[in-house]
């Protein structure tokens, strides 16, 4: 009898790791039928956004870029100020006037490392195997399945995917800011399908410490045509 019920908790055991394993996955593939599926996301090339930024109350227009796995850029209109973020596969840049920003700046290794995720068009969880992300899923808390993911450039960010719409409603991660390394999420909401197919997030909101960035679309259009010499630092 004891070597029976040994047989049995091993057998619990080993099928409990495995279920949990495959949980992971068929979490991840209804976000991906929730985005409009494993067909239109493997077609998708570029993303152009056009929305608008709240920023302490401000307004400002917000231009975004992205060429899969080549180039990301926001292009923020601040009262007149243009606050450009820029990464690519090879180098970035920034401009911040109103952080004493006035000339394009290159950024440093670490936070061109940390910010390589914003070149992937349809995000870390899909084809997160070829692209060399680890998955581990975590549970609930909330009405969330929270999922850790380990990308190569990366320490790790945690994915929510809300319980009923499949959809992903949060991502906490730590980015360096000044040396430091800092804790942001964003919160998605407002979802909807574009022309083209695939279903985004219209609402952003971006948390800092003390600070919280809102980023509303009114405009997605997936593969328009980008020409990469928008990602070019220019010379001053």
């Amino acid at each position: 009898m004891k070597l029976l019920q040994t047989a049995l908790l091993t057998f619990i055991i080993a099928t409990g790791f495995h279920a949990k394993a495959q949980t992971a996955d068929e979490i991840i593939n209804k976000n991906i039928d929730a985005s409009g599926g494993k067909e239109k996301l493997s077609q998708v090339k570029t993303i152009y956004m056009e929305g608008e930024m709240e920023i302490m109350g401000n307004k400002a227009p917000s231009l975004t870029y992205i060429v899969d796995g080549k180039g990301y850029k926001t292009d923020v209109d601040f009262n007149g100020a243009k606050i450009i973020t820029c990464y690519t596969d090879t180098a970035g840049w920034t401009m911040n006037p109103m952080a004493g920003q006035t000339v394009p700046t290159p950024v440093p290794e670490d936070v061109l490392k940390s910010n390589r995720l914003q070149l992937d068009a349809t995000g870390p969880l899909f084809n997160y195997a070829a692209k060399g992300n680890k998955v581990e899923l975590l549970g609930k808390e909330g009405g969330s399945y929270k999922l850790k993911v380990i990308p190569p450039s990366n320490t790790g960010m945690f994915f929510f995917i809300d319980t009923a719409s499949y959809h992903v409603v949060k991502i906490v991660t730590n980015i360096p800011v000044n040396g430091q390394e800092v804790e942001m999420s964003i919160e998605n909401s407002d979802f909807r399908k574009t022309d083209f197919g695939t279903i985004m997030p219209y609402s952003m909101k971006l948390n800092f410490p003390g600070l919280t960035i809102t980023n509303t679309s009114n405009k997605i259009i997936v593969n328009k045509e980008i020409d990469k010499a928008v990602f070019e630092m220019p010379k001053h």
